[in-house]
C-alpha cells in the first residue's frame, strides 16, 4: 500500500511540474507548482520525515505561494496567455537543465555522505540548533541571504507594476 502512495505521489508531482512549465495561463501555472510542492510534502511524510514535510508545507506550500500569487497580481493580468518561447530558447534550456542536473548528480555521487555522531536518529531540537548556530555547520547566513533576496523579488515586482501603471496613465 505504501508503494502505491508513493507513486501516485511521485506521479502527481511529476504531472504537474510539466504542466507548470507548458502552460500558458499563469495562474494555473502557480496552481500546478502549489500540487507539484504539496506532493513532494506528501513523499517527505511518507519517507517520516515530518520536520521536512512540515517546512515543505509551510515555507515553499504556504509562504513562496503566497508570494508569487502576490507578484503576479501586482505584474501580470491573470487571464492573459504567456508568451509563448522559441523553439531555440526552449532547446537552449533544455540543455542546461540536463547539464545541470548532471552536475548535480556528480557532486550527489561524489560526496561523502556521513552520519552524525553516533548514527542515532536526528531530532528537531538539533536541526532547530543548527539553523539557528553561527558555528561553521550553522544556516543562519543562507536563511538571510534567502531573506534578502524574496525581499528584492518584492520590490522588483513593486517597480514593474509601477512602470507598467505609469506607461498605462501616460497614453
Amino acid at each position: 500500500m505504501e508503494q502505491i502512495l508513493f507513486y501516485i505521489l511521485a506521479g502527481t508531482t511529476l504531472v504537474a511540474a510539466l504542466l507548470t512549465v507548458n502552460t500558458t495561463k499563469i495562474y494555473r501555472a502557480v496552481v500546478y507548482l502549489l500540487i507539484a510542492l504539496l506532493g513532494i510534502a506528501g513523499i517527505y511524510f511518507q519517507m517520516n520525515y515530518d520536520f521536512m514535510g512540515a517546512v515543505q508545507l509551510s515555507v515553499y506550500a504556504g509562504g513562496v505561494m503566497v508570494l508569487l500569487v502576490y507578484v503576479i497580481m501586482l505584474t501580470e493580468k491573470v487571464g492573459e496567455p504567456i508568451r509563448r518561447i522559441a523553439p531555440f530558447r526552449r532547446v537552449i534550456a533544455g540543455i542546461t537543465v540536463l547539464l545541470l542536473m548532471g552536475l548535480a548528480l556528480f557532486a550527489i555521487w561524489k560526496f561523502d555522505f556521513q552520519t552524525l555522531g553516533d548514527g542515532s536518529p536526528v531530532t528537531v531540537e538539533q536541526v532547530g540548533k543548527a539553523m539557528l548556530s553561527y558555528d561553521r555547520n550553522g544556516f543562519v547566513l543562507p536563511f538571510e541571504v534567502i531573506s534578502v533576496l524574496l525581499l528584492a523579488v518584492m520590490i522588483g515586482a513593486i517597480v514593474i507594476a509601477k512602470s507598467k501603471i505609469q506607461k498605462n496613465t501616460d497614453q
